[in-house]
C-alpha cells in the first residue's frame, strides 16, 4: 500500500516528462526516506514493472528514472486496495495531490460502481446492517449553518439538523421541532411551542435556550449570508420557557415561516462555538443522522436512534467526495448541484433498466449586467447587443427562429465575466459567443464564498444560477437583493421597492407570482439574461423503496429502504 503512494508521489514531482534525469539525493529527499530505503523503493518498482532506473555510480551522478505506467493505473490498484482496508481518506488525498484525477481509468470507475450503492455486513452482534455509500463531486467543507456555501454541505445538513417548521411532499409548511406556533394580528410576533423530549445527538435535551442562541448566532454573524435580509428583520428573541420562544420582527416578513423550513435555520446545541474541534457537539443536532466522520474525502452518517419522529431505515450512510465522474454521470448537471445520478443505483445497474426519480426542481443558469460599473453596459443598446448576440447561435439552430438576423459585430469592447468554478464551462462558451461578434471577454473565476462584494463591482457581467426548489421565493427575493446592488440607481429602487411590498403577502403563490413578474421586467430591460433551465434527476432500481423528495429536490435519505437481497432475486 505504501510502495503505491510512494510512486504517486515520485510521478508527482518529476511525472511530466516520460524520463528524468535525477540523483539519489534527489529521489531520498523526494520519498522523504534514506539512501538506502530510496534504493529499496527503486528495486521494488523496479520489480512491479512501474519504472526503469539507469543507475550511475559516483555520489552526485545523476541516473535515468523512466515511468512505464500512468498514475491513474496506480491509484486504481491503490484505492481498490484502500477501501479494502478502510483507509479511503489517506489514497483520495494521493489521488488529489499526485494524479489527474479527471481521467481515472474505466476499470476503476466500473469497479468504484460496485463499491458505492447499497451494501448489508454483519456487526458485532451479528446483526444485518444497511449501508449506502454516496459518490460526490462536491467536497463537504462543513455542514455548519453559518459557513456552508454549496448545495451538497446543505444536503448532509438537512439530515443531521431540523428546524421548527418543515415542509411536506406537498411543500405546505408543517411544524417540526415546534408543535405549535402562534402569530400577533400585526404579523410581528411569533410564538413557538417546542416538543418536549427531543434530544441532540450529543445527549443534550432541546430547550427554547437552543433557539435564541442558534438565532442570536445567526444575527451576530458578520459576513453575508443567504436570505440575511431576513435575518436582519429579527428584533429580538427570548425564551418565556424552557419549551416556548418568541420572536419579535422589525416589521411584517411573510418569507420569515417559509425560511424557518430551510437549512440556514436548523437549529444548534447551545455552546457550539465554544466546543472544542473535535468535539461531539461541533456537529451534533436532533436529527435522523449523526455524524461520526466528516474530513475533506468523506461523510459517515449514522441513524439516530432516539430521533423523535422515528428512526431512519438505513443504518450507515458513507459520503465520498470523488473529483472525478463516473459512468453514466449525467455531464450535463454541472450546476454546483451534483444531483446524486448514481446513488440509488447499486451493483450491477448496467444490466438492468433504472426507473428514474423526478423532483420538479430546476437549476435556471443567469446572467447579468453590472450597469454600477463606468463601462459599456451602461449602454442599454449595447447590454441588448451582448444578450443577442450570445442568443443568436441557439436562435439559429431552434426552428422557432429560422429567420434571425446576425447581430452587427463590435471592435473589440472588453468586458469582464465573472463566475465561480462550477460554472466556468459556460461562461467559457459565453465568452466564445461573444468573441465571434467582436468582444474582448476576460474570464474570472471566484470560489463561491468569495463571490460577492468588490469582486462582483468590479466585473461588467456575472454568471450564476437560481435553484428553483420548494425556497424558490425566498432565493429569487434574496438573488434581486443582490441584483440590485449592481444596478443603476433608479432600478435599484424599482427592485427595492417592489421587494418590500411583496413581504407584506400573505398568499405564498402571489408572493412567486410577483417575483416572476420582476424576472420578467428585468429580462425586458436588458438587466438579465436566462441561458437556459436544467431539470434535477435520479436514476434508481425498482429494489428501492422509501424514495421522496428532500431539501433542494435531493432524495431524503431519512426514508429510504432496500429489500432484502433473496426479495430483491425474486
Amino acid at each position: 500500500m505504501k510502495l503505491h503512494s510512494q510512486f504517486l508521489r515520485l510521478h508527482g514531482y518529476y511525472g511530466s516528462e516520460a524520463s528524468v534525469q535525477i540523483t539519489l539525493d534527489e529521489m531520498a529527499d523526494t520519498l522523504e526516506c534514506t539512501h538506502r530505503n530510496a534504493l529499496n523503493i527503486i528495486r521494488k518498482m523496479e520489480a512491479e514493472g512501474w519504472i526503469e532506473w539507469h543507475s550511475q555510480r559516483g555520489r552526485g551522478k545523476r541516473s535515468k528514472l523512466i515511468f512505464l505506467v500512468d498514475p491513474e493505473e496506480i491509484a486504481a490498484i491503490s484505492m481498490i486496495k484502500a477501501i479494502d482496508r478502510h483507509e479511503i481518506k489517506k489514497v483520495m488525498d494521493d489521488i488529489k495531490a499526485y494524479t489527474d484525477s479527471a481521467k481515472l481509468p474505466g476499470r476503476l470507475q466500473g469497479w468504484m460502481m460496485q463499491y458505492f450503492g447499497h451494501h448489508t455486513q454483519m456487526n458485532e452482534d451479528k446483526e444485518e446492517i444497511d449501508i449506502l455509500r454516496l459518490p460526490l463531486r462536491q467536497q463537504i467543507h462543513t455542514i455548519d449553518p453559518l459557513a456552508m456555501n454549496l448545495l451538497a454541505e446543505s444536503f448532509v445538513a438537512s439530515h443531521v439538523y431540523d428546524g421548527l417548521l418543515t415542509r411536506n411532499e406537498t411543500g405546505e409548511v408543517i411544524p417540526h421541532l415546534a408543535h405549535d406556533y402562534d402569530v400577533s394580528e400585526d404579523r410581528m410576533t411569533w410564538v413557538f411551542y417546542l416538543r418536549k423530549d427531543v434530544y441532540f445527538h450529543h445527549g443534550k435535551t432541546l430547550t427554547a435556550d437552543d433557539i435564541v442562541y442558534t438565532f442570536e448566532r445567526l444575527r451576530q454573524h458578520r459576513e453575508p449570508l443567504l436570505y440575511n435580509f431576513i435575518v436582519k428583520s429579527i428584533a429580538s428573541i427570548t425564551a418565556l420557557s424552557s419549551t416556548c420562544v418568541r420572536f419579535t420582527l422589525t416589521s411584517p416578513n411573510e418569507h420569515f415561516v417559509p425560511f424557518l423550513c430551510t437549512s440556514r435555520a436548523v437549529i444548534v446545541p447551545s455552546g457550539l462555538d465554544e466546543a472544542a474541534e473535535h468535539d461531539e457537539v461541533r456537529f451534533s443536532g436532533t436529527g435522523p443522522f449523526k455524524v461520526t466522520e466528516l474530513n475533506s474525502s468523506m461523510c459517515i452518517l449514522v441513524a439516530f436512534s432516539s430521533y423523535f419522529i422515528s428512526r431512519p431505515h438505513l443504518d450507515i450512510v458513507e459520503i465520498i467526495q470523488i473529483p472525478w465522474s463516473l459512468p453514466e454521470q449525467n455531464t450535463e448537471a454541472q450546476d454546483g448541484a451534483d444531483p446524486l445520478f448514481h446513488v440509488l443505483l447499486g451493483n450491477n445497474h448496467v444490466q438492468q433498466n433504472p426507473g428514474k426519480f423526478n423532483s420538479h426542481t430546476l437549476v435556471r443558469k443567469l446572467l447579468t449586467c453590472n450597469t454600477r460599473k463606468d463601462g459599456p453596459l451602461r449602454d442599454p443598446d449595447v447590454r441588448k447587443h451582448v444578450f443577442q448576440c450570445i442568443a443568436y447561435e441557439d436562435q439559429m439552430l431552434s426552428a422557432q427562429n429560422p429567420g434571425t438576423s446576425k447581430p452587427a459585430a463590435v471592435d473589440g469592447t472588453y468586458l469582464v465575466l465573472i463566475t465561480i468554478p462550477q460554472y466556468r464551462p459556460d461562461a467559457m462558451d459565453i465568452a466564445e459567443r461573444l468573441e465571434q461578434f467582436g468582444y474582448s471577454v476576460r474570464v474570472k473565476v471566484f470560489m463561491p464564498e468569495d463571490f460577492k462584494g468588490s469582486i462582483r463591482m468590479e466585473s461588467d457581467l456575472i454568471l450564476f444560477s437560481l435553484l428553483m426548489d420548494r425556497d424558490e421565493p425566498l432565493r429569487r427575493h434574496d438573488l434581486y437583493l443582490t441584483l440590485s446592488s449592481h444596478v443603476e440607481s433608479s432600478v435599484e429602487k424599482s427592485i427595492l421597492h417592489g421587494l418590500d411590498q411583496i413581504l407584506l403577502i400573505q398568499d405564498a403563490d402571489k408572493r412567486l407570482r410577483m417575483l416572476q413578474q420582476m424576472e420578467q421586467q428585468l429580462i425586458e430591460q436588458d438587466h438579465l439574461y436566462v441561458m437556459y433551465d436544467r431539470p434535477f434527476q435520479t436514476s434508481f432500481l425498482p429494489s428501492v423503496r422509501g424514495i421522496k423528495p428532500g431539501s433542494q429536490g435531493w432524495v431524503d435519505l431519512r426514508y429510504l429502504w432496500f429489500p432484502p437481497a433473496a426479495q430483491q432475486n425474486k
